[in-house]
């Protein structure tokens, strides 16, 4: 990574990109929740005009400045023209584009005719937030959810059987077909004098060899469904910004402290349909109903991809499945009550999870009478675990829940 130093002159006010870009990761995360009376669109499509009334906001809230020069800098924005407010706008975006953080799009001609004669030019121009950002943005929500919960560092996902790893924590054993050649230099040169005596060179056999063990450390792969459907954004509440945080966040966890595992992610709402890390921040809410069984297939499909020893399936809802594809691709919705239908087949996938030795565990962003009593069933079913969670507390119970789960037996 390159790092540009430079004499501060007071073109940025002395604004760091990191500070800047955590200012506006709600709205760079944006789910449609401030603009649910807007016509919908499927994908996040702000324009560099949009940051930049963002970024003023930032500004003006104070969001951007440490307590001790608050107050001074408050007065200097006061006194701003609006030219001068312009070009401190035009900097910020700027540095954002030098550090690598959003990339712009060149305004695209729009052609109006089959001659090409009266072309139009797009002038919104239009950026897109970078793999770099969304990876700070990840490290920057796991390190808020772990402070909270007290915790520094961690392991992996321990079990009681020995193997031989990298690791070494255990004794050393006579190597055998299989195992990771993790060498014990000493006990192998001991068990050689001990045969032959002290005499060079020495003379070495295929008993000799001892190789470390340590804590058979298993690897689990991870499917995390994000429910989309519009309620996710109604009743006055943002619930999937904060959902797609906490998918950051884990994601960060997942490649930095257990580099085993596989974390993929799938969006389910009237279909379901995989989603790629790199694209969850364009993701919005669309007029959907809860198809929570197309989301299961989909799941279980990625999951048998993987070749782990644990498999998981955790799925953040804040609504009772509401819909089914027939198998005709007709789509039958029913959004009131638990239709028995709908219901029903949900629940034969939920049972060939259990088949699979998938385990499903449910974070529920509402309490109402249906989802939980689906929620009930499912956890019956497949003996996971079910969550009564806030948009607060989301990010908290699920990697809790991530880190402190253990495995048994190996099978």
């Amino acid at each position: 990574m390159k790092i540009n130093y430079s004499r501060y002159n007071g073109e940025d006010m002395g604004i760091g990109a990191e500070d800047l870009l955590q200012a506006l990761a709600d709205f760079l995360l944006e789910s449609g929740f401030n603009s649910q009376y807007m016509p919908f669109s499927e994908w996040n499509e702000h324009t560099l005009e949009d940051l930049k009334r963002a970024i003023q906001q930032a500004l003006e809230q104070g969001k951007l400045f440490d307590d001790d020069r608050l107050r001074e800098m408050m007065e200097k924005l006061q006194q701003m023209s609006p030219e001068q407010m312009e070009k401190l706008l035009q900097n910020l975006v700027q540095k954002m584009v030098d550090e690598g953080q959003i990339t712009i799009e060149e305004p695209q001609q729009e052609q109006t005719n089959g001659s090409g004669a009266g072309d139009a030019m797009d002038t919104k121009i239009k950026f897109e937030v970078t793999d770099k950002s969304l990876d700070f943005l990840g490290f920057k929500t796991l390190k808020d959810l772990l402070g909270s919960l007290g915790k520094s560092s961690f392991g992996r996902h321990d079990t009681r059987d020995l193997a031989t790893g990298i690791e070494a924590s255990g004794s050393s054993k006579q190597y055998e077909f299989g195992d990771t050649l993790n060498l014990d230099v000493s006990e192998t040169l001991f068990s050689a004098i001990r045969r032959e005596g002290a005499k060079v060179p020495l003379d070495m056999d295929y008993a000799d060899l001892h190789v470390h063990q340590c804590e058979y450390q298993s690897s689990c792969a991870t499917v995390l469904m994000l429910d989309c459907s519009h309620s996710m954004i109604l009743y006055g509440e943002d619930r999937f910004t904060p959902a797609k945080k906490v998918a950051l966040a884990l994601a960060h966890l997942v490649r930095t402290q257990y580099p085993g595992d596989s974390l993929r992610c799938v969006l389910f709402h009237d279909s379901a349909e995989e989603l790629a890390l790199s694209q969850l921040a364009r993701v919005q809410v669309g007029p959907y109903y809860t198809n929570t069984r197309a989301g299961l297939i989909l799941a279980q499909r990625l999951l048998n991809q993987e070749k782990k020893d644990m498999r998981q399936i955790v799925m953040i809802t804040d609504g009772k499945p509401s819909c089914l594809t027939l198998e005709d691709g007709r789509m039958y919705k029913n959004a009131f009550g638990l239709d028995p239908l709908v219901i029903s087949r949900t629940l034969e996938e939920v049972s060939r999870c259990k088949k699979q030795g998938i385990l499903i565990n449910t974070f529920m962003l509402a309490s109402d009478y249906g989802l939980v009593n689906f929620v009930q069933k499912v956890t019956e079913i497949c003996r996971g675990k079910a969550y009564f969670t806030t948009p607060f507390t989301l990010g908290q119970y699920l990697l809790m829940d991530y880190m402190n789960r253990k495995t048994r037996t190996i099978h």
